[in-house]
């Protein structure tokens, strides 16, 4: 168990997971900072629809903002260190964080993704023109919402997330 075991992961989190495991991205590339100025990277596919996308909501006035992309697993953990060191319970942690090595940001094609005057990574993100025109055109660009509302996957509902279907 390793590094999960430090985290108090174990076997029976791992055996209750309804998320699958994903391998690590390979031949990642460099994509655009993302809202808070840290380099972020994606697949090579992910990056070409995001631009597109990302293009083609500001022709209708919409602004979509990068919040993640790839995460490797060591991050996945280091994420979840630092919410048990401020005190939050490991079963809610991993209600919106995924067991590292289950996350799809391990792929290099999952992303957040906000826009200017919403809080990243809220709810209140389904509020605003960008999040109803993601859902009316992101299928257009291969992206799909991960983690709808009332999804079966044990992930709590995040309309930031969303993950391109292109594989390289």
């Amino acid at each position: 168990m390793g590094k999960l075991g430090k985290l108090g992961i174990t076997e029976e989190n791992i055996l209750a997971c309804k998320l699958p495991e994903y391998e690590q991205g390979k031949n990642l590339v460099q994509a655009e900072d993302d809202m808070f100025g840290r380099t972020q990277h994606m697949t090579p596919a992910t990056l070409s629809c995001w631009l597109r996308l990302k293009q083609s909501a500001e022709n209708e006035g919409i602004t979509l903002q990068l919040v993640s992309a790839f995460r490797s697993i060591d991050y996945q953990c280091e994420l979840i260190a630092a919410k048990l060191e401020k005190g939050q319970d490991l079963a809610q942690i991993l209600s919106v964080n995924a067991i590292p090595g289950f996350s799809e940001h391990h792929t290099g094609r999952a992303l957040d993704i906000s826009t200017p005057d919403c809080e990243p990574l809220s709810e209140a993100f389904e509020k605003t023109p960008a999040f109803k025109w993601l859902q009316a055109n992101a299928s257009r660009f291969d992206f799909t919402l991960s983690f709808p509302r009332g999804n079966t996957s044990g992930i709590s509902y995040e309309p930031w997330h969303w993950a391109c279907q292109s594989l390289d």
